[in-house]
């Protein structure tokens, strides 16, 4: 009998293998998936003394493993170090203080979110362990924590303020602050996250204070504005705090906060179609116009046309010097503006304070200002008339604030009789400017559209 040859083939491949097997088993048995494992030191005492706050685990792997190490105390309490992390193949070590997730005790109170913490004092099991995809190992010891500094970084107090915030520079909620109270020593961070994970980190306040002490701690934050950039974009966004102590510990709070009607704020003064920037021309005074504290005169019309001329301006003693100009709000954000609304007519010796307009911090005016002022833009005026901006009811201050939106342009004009005649300055220069006030006097926005400007006496003080 015959048997094929292809079957005689299939047999010597088949003893082959299992030679082969019987071989490699014999001279190199299965290896444990988990072996090395141990904690270099039996006791530690996590306190940040410099005297065996930590020791050293370590472990080995043949083969890719999920590893989990976690301890146990004499009631079965168990604390997680590391619970279900991949490793590939190979020996591994890492330095263990203590530290593990975050827990609380029974009847405990703690706010915030405790995410790490040392584990209490006292005699422990520990446990690595490793899941492969075919059965787990588990190697134990014991391990004593003495003397930790168990104290938590706890934030007693964490206030946001305001919890609506506009970094526009325009005054009203330009700012946020967040204030924590910490009872322990520890690493303050507070930073702002939106709903991708980018961060914005906060700078604390100098009080005096060292930043890592216990204590009040006061962050602020102005979205970048102050440094001229632009502030994080319009949304909601959640207020992390984190305290972290020397051991380790770390106690996170949480808060929310929204961002609206951000931006840098970008005002210039636009030139006229032709000729000079800023319209000066002139016109005669007449009692009607006269404004103060108690009297609300009344205001010039606009002027029409422009100013091509751009020669010295020659006008009579005690008459008006009326001014036209043209505002654009060219950046993102809207801009706050106050009265005197256009038209106002000032008395050369008024300032903006003398018709009851005191600065506001964060609103901008425009400014007329000659070389014989007797102080810096003394006369100012609201970037538009009233009936071009957007009013807004602020609830919080119980007041009402008038706005430029973004793109928009306007005109504002008024006058300033100019009684004031000084021969060492005549003729003399006079031009506009934009104020930022508490702020800053924008680049390029503060000496616009000069004219030379010459006072004659009346014709009849002139012999």
């Amino acid at each position: 009998m015959h048997i094929p040859k292809l079957l005689t083939i299939i047999a010597a491949l088949g003893a082959v293998i299992v030679v082969g097997i019987a071989g490699y088993l014999v001279l190199r048995p299965p290896v444990s998936l988990l072996s090395g494992a141990e904690f270099e030191l039996r006791q530690i005492s996590p306190n940040a003394d410099g005297e065996d706050d930590v020791t050293t685990i370590r472990y080995s792997l043949a083969r890719p493993a999920r590893i989990s190490i976690y301890l146990e105390n004499e009631d079965g309490q168990r604390y997680t170090f590391r619970e279900n992390e991949r490793r590939g193949s190979g020996d591994y070590s890492v330095l263990f203080s203590g530290i593990v997730e975050g827990y609380t005790l029974p009847g405990e109170a703690v706010p915030g979110d405790i995410e790490t913490r040392l584990i209490p004092n006292g005699r422990y099991t520990w446990t690595i362990e490793a899941a492969g995809d075919d059965k787990t190992k588990r190697q134990t010891g014991t391990l004593d924590i003495m003397d930790a500094d168990s104290a938590l970084p706890v934030m007693s107090a964490f206030e946001v303020h305001p919890q609506t915030f506009t970094p526009n520079q325009d005054g009203i909620h330009d700012r946020v602050n967040v204030n924590i109270f910490l009872e322990k020593p520890a690493h303050l961070s507070v930073y702002l996250e939106d709903s991708e994970g980018e961060r914005y980190y906060l700078s604390e306040r100098e009080e005096g204070r060292e930043p890592d002490d216990l204590g009040n701690h006061e962050f602020d934050y102005d979205g970048g504005v102050d440094q001229g950039m632009e502030p994080p974009p319009d949304g909601d966004y959640t207020v992390y705090a984190v305290a972290q102590d020397d051991e380790g510990q770390r106690i996170v709070h949480q808060g929310q906060l929204t961002i609206k009607d951000g931006g840098l704020p970008q005002v210039e003064i636009t030139p006229q179609t032709t000729g000079s920037v800023v319209f000066f021309d002139h016109m005669p005074y007449e009692d009607a116009y006269y404004t103060s504290l108690e009297a609300n005169g009344e205001r010039t019309a606009k002027p029409e046309g422009i100013a091509s001329e751009l020669t010295t301006l020659t006008m009579v003693q005690g008459d008006l010097l009326i001014f036209k100009l043209t505002v654009n709000n060219y950046g993102s954000t809207p801009v706050r503006t106050a009265g005197p609304f256009p038209g106002t007519v000032y008395q050369f010796d008024q300032q903006a304070a003398s018709l009851g307009a005191y600065e506001e911090s964060g609103a901008w005016r425009v400014g007329i200002k000659c070389d014989t002022s007797l102080s810096d833009f003394p006369w100012r005026w609201a970037l538009a008339p009233l009936d071009e901006l957007e009013a807004v009811y602020d609830s919080t201050t119980g007041e009402t604030y008038y706005y430029l939106q973004p793109g928009q342009r306007a005109e504002t004009w008024g006058a300033i009789r100019m009684t004031e005649l000084i021969a060492a300055r005549n003729p003399q220069d006079c031009w506009a400017g934009l104020i930022h006030e508490d702020v800053g006097i924008p680049a390029f926005q503060s000496r616009v559209g000069a004219r030379e400007i010459e006072l004659v006496p009346p014709p009849d003080e002139v012999e």
